[in-house]
């Protein structure tokens, strides 16, 4: 089945707020929720189908790249996206937990699977790092290494905070890291399972700390990440790589890392979304007569053709010498503005032989000429 728009399937626009795209969100979890439809596969993927969109459009991040890439934006290289394909339920759950009220069911329902998340698993926080690209980078793709300095492992006591392994199991959890609690709600009755408030959700108690470690299961260390870039990102995209950031206590899930893409000035080129520009100043005696001229590109110089008489304004174009789309498909072009230079100061010679051009009509700009220079200068302002 083709994948639907995510605005579609939450049933907002494009404009909708933060608050909207929840509101809905959570219209149609309950909707589809499987303790409401049990063994319905429908409702099922329509449940997984919402929890997919609104992972994305709840993400300012993963939002803005939907809106300009669709869905190569948020599921293509970097993108981090989700897919609520072959995800159990109960992840869903964890993900979303402000939405369903903790772990548990809506309206009297009990939370689906029986409540078997299991123990919590501290995450990790994002490592943040800035990355400076020259357009011949951002062309052609890129990796980059990095040296971060950021939370790891314990080798000492393997992460599990414990000097010897010295735990023991919860009483209170009896090892699962969960308890239940019902509440009334505006739905009615709620049974939530939340994090064991004795073990911290862990399932266990540490006897003994690692004096390496305190017993968090993590020390500070160094570690050498290697990103690939791919081909067209630009300036302000944030990638990330997933597992990369610190490491979460008590072999937890590992953060993130979010690599901030900065452009490096080009001393001849301006981007201008997959185009470049450039600015080419010719001579009088060249664009009059015509000839040839040089252009930059990210990969070395090309050849142009200047048409005798050739206009300050005029616009040249060379397709598909400038940047690739993120996607893969196409590339812009080289955008070519031409000027004509007018010497500041001349020698006696240099004003006698002008002055010999005065009166001739062809040194004399027709009113279609100037209509044509007007109209290309008028564009830069419309």
């Amino acid at each position: 089945m083709a994948k639907r728009d995510y605005y579609e399937v939450l049933g907002v626009d494009k404009n909708a707020s933060a608050n909207d795209i929840k509101k809905a969100y959570r219209k149609l979890a309950i909707q589809y929720h499987p303790d409401k439809n049990p063994d319905n596969k429908e409702a099922e993927e329509k449940f997984k189908e919402a929890a997919e969109a609104y992972s994305v459009l709840s993400d300012p991040d993963k939002k803005a790249r939907y809106d300009q890439f669709g869905f190569e934006g948020v599921n293509g290289a970097g993108g981090g996206g989700f897919s609520g394909a072959g995800m159990d339920i109960n992840d869903i759950f964890s993900m979303f937990g402000d939405i369903f009220g903790g772990h548990g069911g809506f309206g009297g329902f009990g939370g689906f699977g029986g409540g078997n998340a299991g123990p919590a698993k501290h995450r990790g926080s994002d490592q943040r790092v800035k990355v400076k690209l020259t357009l011949q980078e951002i062309a052609n793709g890129v990796t980059k290494k990095f040296k971060l300095k950021k939370y790891v492992t314990c080798t000492h006591c393997n992460g599990s905070g414990a000097e010897n392994g010295a735990v023991e199991t919860c009483p209170d959890c009896k090892g699962t890291g969960r308890v239940v609690r019902t509440q009334q709600s505006f739905f009615g009755m709620m049974r939530s399972e939340v994090a064991c408030p004795r073990c911290n959700g862990q399932g266990k108690i540490v006897k003994d700390k690692c004096r390496h470690c305190n017993g968090d299961g993590i020390v500070m260390g160094e570690e050498i990440v290697e990103v690939n870039i791919p081909a067209g990102v630009y300036e302000g995209m944030q990638l990330s790589m997933r597992g990369k950031g610190n490491a979460g206590k008590f072999n937890g899930i590992p953060g993130d890392l979010l690599i901030l893409v900065e452009e490096e000035k080009h001393p001849t080129l301006v981007r201008d979304e997959n185009d470049l520009i450039y600015s080419l100043l010719l001579d009088i005696p060249t664009a009059s007569l015509g000839g040839f001229a040089e252009i930059p590109t990210i990969d070395g110089k090309a050849k142009v053709t200047i048409d005798p008489g050739t206009q300050p304004g005029k616009v040249l174009r060379l397709r598909g010498k400038g940047l690739p789309s993120l996607n893969g498909y196409g590339k812009g072009d080289i955008v070519v503005n031409v000027s004509v230079y007018i010497p500041e100061t001349l020698s006696k010679d240099e004003k006698k032989a002008i002055e010999g051009f005065r009166n001739s009509e062809n040194f004399r700009p027709s009113e279609s000429i100037k209509e044509k220079i007007f109209r290309r200068f008028k564009n830069f302002f419309d």
